[in-house]
């Protein structure tokens, strides 16, 4: 039996991007790498700030083709991700929440936390949504980005 070290799978991790995208994907911690970093502040359970580091989701979307920008208007602002987490835990946010055009905050699917990847139980991609009350939507263990349409 072949003796797999937790830094292995951590490499081989990946975040699934599908649904209503025109080019699914399957994002590892070297592709991440290679995107646009940025920096996220977020306060825990308890209040203490943190300090994430991560690539917005805007760009993650906007890679896999998703409507952003000026196509996201009339029925296009029916489309929402869902963030699934390993455990089953899921969050939603309509598009508009991620798109620099309609708000000031970045939300990032983080790879580290104080210049370290992210510990086992968190990691290996959280996701950091900054300025909420709550962090509840500030997903751990996050393994799919799907795009959907809200219909009746």
């Amino acid at each position: 039996m072949q003796n797999i070290s937790a830094q292995s799978v951590v490499k081989q991790a990946v975040v699934k991007v599908e649904g209503e995208v025109l080019k699914p994907m399957s994002l590892g911690m070297l592709d991440l790498a290679k995107m646009k970093r940025v920096e996220a502040t977020m306060k825990d359970r308890d209040g203490k700030l943190q300090q994430y580091s991560g690539v917005p989701v805007f760009e993650i979307l906007q890679l896999a083709g998703v409507t952003v920008g000026k196509e996201l208007k009339g029925e296009n602002l029916a489309k929402y991700l869902l963030v699934r987490c390993s455990d089953g835990y899921e969050v939603v946010f309509s598009l508009a929440e991620l798109d620099p055009s309609f708000t000031n905050r970045v939300i990032i699917l983080a790879d580290s936390k104080d210049g370290k990847p992210l510990e086992d139980g968190i990691g290996p991609f959280r996701l950091v949504v900054p300025d909420e009350n709550k962090p509840a939507r500030s997903a751990h263990e996050v393994t799919h980005l799907i795009i959907r349409f809200a219909k009746d």
